[in-house]
């Protein structure tokens, strides 16, 4: 008997930041393929009895390539498993969710998506950053820093205006803060470089466009982490503090609950 597929958004890392359908999918799940950035700490709680795997990709380590990932939810659902495909984030921005849907309708596998809170919007707010502000900006676009950009996508990114935000872009910051302001960004055009964003861990790296690569270098940013472009990041003020305190809180309530 043929089983099903769900693919899970889950949200920037904090467990109390799954959404609702997605427990309910990981409490139904008999195979939970999770990646390194999605909540997998609690896994055992929030899936009882479900066989965990770890498919998680590393920057430059791939411990199971995407082809394999994608014969694993066929083959699982083919014996007639829910499988649940945990990741980070939400699995259509840059999360290759659409590559794991395709597989699954290829093999005639019923799958669904549960939408996760992404990185690009929670992880700046969690540093107090609005990605839009009246008057500030009224538009943000998304982009990958997995490979450097082209120079035609730097030239469109700093004519377009607005907020810039990059996901896995701690390798190519150089390039992009070089671009950037070849293509006419100030170099005093603000920078923020958030690490391990909405956990206790994180942490605010400030800087603008002339030295954020000097200020990361000096603080050691690693990923995971998230680079805000635009004037939005001088809003920002007590952002760590202000996250701490929400994770407290949200320590609190779960307690109580």
């Amino acid at each position: 008997m043929t089983g099903r597929v769900t693919l899970v958004g889950g949200g920037p890392g904090a467990v109390d930041l799954l959404t609702l359908r997605a427990a309910r999918a990981l409490a139904d799940a008999d195979v939970v393929l999770y990646d390194r950035l999605a909540p997998h700490d609690e896994l055992a709680a929030l899936a009882p009895g479900a066989l965990l795997v770890d498919v998680g990709k590393r920057p430059g380590h791939h411990a199971v390539p995407q082809h394999e990932i994608g014969a694993m939810l066929v083959g699982h659902a083919a014996s007639g498993a829910h499988v649940v495909r945990l990741k980070g984030g939400d699995p259509y921005v840059l999360g290759r969710g659409g590559e794991e849907v395709l597989a699954c309708h290829a093999a005639g596998i019923p799958v669904d998506v549960v939408p996760g809170v992404t990185s690009a919007i929670s992880v700046p707010a969690a540093a107090g950053i609005p990605l839009t502000h009246r008057g500030v900006s009224h538009a943000f676009t998304v982009v990958s820093g997995h490979a450097p950009l082209a120079d035609d996508e730097l030239r469109h990114l700093a004519g377009l205006g607005g907020t810039i935000v990059v996901l896995m872009g701690i390798g190519t910051l150089p390039s992009l803060a070089a671009g950037l302001a070849r293509h006419g960004l100030p170099a005093r055009h603000p920078v923020a470089v958030v690490e391990r964003g909405c956990t206790p861990a994180q942490r605010t790296t400030l800087g603008t466009l002339g030295d954020i690569v000097q200020a990361a270098a000096r603080a050691r940013v690693a990923s995971p982490a998230v680079v805000v472009v635009g004037e939005v990041v001088r809003l920002a003020h007590d952002g760590d503090a202000s996250a701490a305190e929400l994770m407290e809180r949200a320590a609190r309530w779960s307690v109580v609950a």
